[in-house]
């Protein structure tokens, strides 16, 4: 290999990728990043596979990780926030959209005829903890002067953060944030009361004759509270293969999620903060799921890329970090423990136990004091399990962006195996490798974790990748061939 002399070169991320064009095997490494499809953060593995012939021991193929180029394997990071790796998330928003359209379409295994079963699409939001700025509307839709009687664009940066940040109450809207999943839980546990009660059924008599089946999302507010949008349909006892009974209507089902949303309350009791009542905000919406196609705002398609489209959004969409605050090292609790027990102060952050001082955190100061909350209610001890200052960084919610019901539709996993299943399809095909009988074949591997992201020169292989792919997908968008 030719040596360069890459001293002038002023780059350090040009230097890297001159390195890399010029290695003997620059196309593997090419290839493997093609693979990715422009993955920002990749999983780096090491390790080895080999594949035998339990009946005659012969080595049918085998792969280590020390012939690649750089020594390792790369693998996509799976992660679905858009902030920290666009495709990997774009690939997670194709998977949720087939995932919520099948529970109202059928397909993926979902039979046809669940579009006719009663299916709503409802919005259960925060309450009030205090005015803030916003953009009212007045009966014919045009837009309103604020409180402070100023007439906000709609990407002002005021929107949502309070009036009056000294009486906006900060401790109650953390807590809501941090029990959303448990009002979602008591939400479907009133929700399954009050059909039965609509029907004039006991709860028992009800399960023998309907299911409920869901897939929900969360989303954040301006304001840094979320809220949940759900896909809620009936079915009959075998789920999504027989239709619920006939007087298991829309309207019914309307009517129950209106009153189950009213009932959900969760107390929270502290001595720092006195007794808290949570419970949904007034703003609930609940309207009919129709078919694709349809002259309406809600149909199967509409909704699924509208969950969709959230499924891959975090805290960061208002304004808060995507990444955790507490520092690696001490947990967050600013101290480690010696064998004999003895706290030992953190160094990587002066006892703080935050990674970055919550004065410098690049972010408005309506969500520095939600973080700055999350850390203080963190620290008392009737709130230690909501472990508040690991969560800190989304704004108090620890729960999972994106829900399901066991028998809403198909599964993630489903999907992923089933593309796994094609790629490899794919690959034998192109390859040529012969075909082997799974049940006298045995594959014998170990991987270990090696670390994340590429190397200066690669990262911009990567982001010729992305830039790539998503001209061809605005190109296909446009109707080009």
């Amino acid at each position: 290999m030719v040596t360069l002399d890459l001293r002038h070169v002023a780059s350090p991320a040009v230097r890297d990728l001159l390195h890399l064009v010029n290695h003997p095997d620059f196309d593997r490494t090419q290839q493997q990043i093609e693979h990715l499809g422009g993955c920002t953060e990749p999983v780096r593995l090491t390790g080895h596979t080999t594949t035998l012939d339990t009946t005659t021991g012969e080595v049918l193929r085998s792969y280590n990780s020390t012939d690649e180029p750089t020594g390792s394997l790369l693998t996509t990071c799976g992660n679905r926030r858009s902030s920290r790796c666009p495709a990997c998330a774009r690939l997670y928003a194709a998977d949720t959209y087939h995932l919520i359209r099948a529970g109202l379409s059928g397909g993926k295994t979902v039979p046809d005829t669940v579009r006719t079963h009663p299916r709503v699409f409802a919005t259960l939001t925060a309450p009030s903890f205090g005015p803030v700025h916003n953009r009212p509307t007045t009966p014919g839709g045009d837009i309103r002067p604020c409180r402070c009687h100023q007439l906000h664009g709609p990407t002002d940066a005021l929107l949502g953060t309070p009036l009056n940040p000294a009486t906006y109450d900060y401790a109650g809207a953390v807590l809501f944030n941090a029990h959303a999943s448990a009002l979602w839980a008591r939400f479907t546990t009133y929700l399954r009361r009050e059909i039965a009660a609509g029907l004039g059924m006991t709860q028992k008599a009800a399960h023998a004759v309907l299911r409920i089946s869901f897939a929900k999302v969360a989303e954040y507010q301006q304001r840094g509270l979320v809220h949940f949008h759900a896909v809620i349909r009936l079915d009959g006892p075998g789920g999504t293969s027989q239709p619920p009974p006939q007087y298991a209507t829309v309207a019914m089902l309307t009517d129950a999620v209106r009153a189950a949303a009213d009932r959900v309350r969760v107390t929270v009791t502290s001595d720092a903060i006195g007794e808290r009542e949570l419970a949904w905000g007034k703003q609930l919406d609940v309207s009919k799921i129709t078919a694709f196609g349809t002259d309406s705002e809600f149909t199967d398609q509409a909704v699924a890329a509208y969950v969709a489209k959230y499924a891959t959004k975090s805290a960061d969409a208002s304004g808060t970090l995507d990444r955790a605050l507490f520092c690696r090292p001490c947990q967050g609790r600013g101290a480690t423990l010696l064998p004999h027990g003895t706290p030992l102060p953190c160094i990587a952050c002066d006892g703080t136990g935050q990674a970055r001082p919550l004065p410098r955190l690049a972010v408005a100061r309506h969500v520095r004091q939600m973080i700055r909350t999350c850390w203080e209610l963190g620290r008392l001890p009737e709130f230690a399990e909501l472990k508040l200052w690991k969560w800190a960084h989304m704004l108090g919610f620890r729960g999972h962006f994106s829900t399901k019901s066991r028998a809403y539709s198909t599964t993630l996993g489903a999907l992923r195996a089933a593309r796994r299943a094609w790629r490899t399809e794919q690959a034998r095909a192109h390859a040529g490798p012969p075909e082997h009988d799974p049940d006298t074949t045995l594959v014998v591997g170990r991987w270990d974790y090696l670390g994340s992201g590429y190397s200066p020169g690669a990262a911009l292989l990567a982001a010729h990748v992305w830039n790539r792919r998503e001209l061809e997908r605005q190109f296909a968008a446009e109707g080009g061939c």
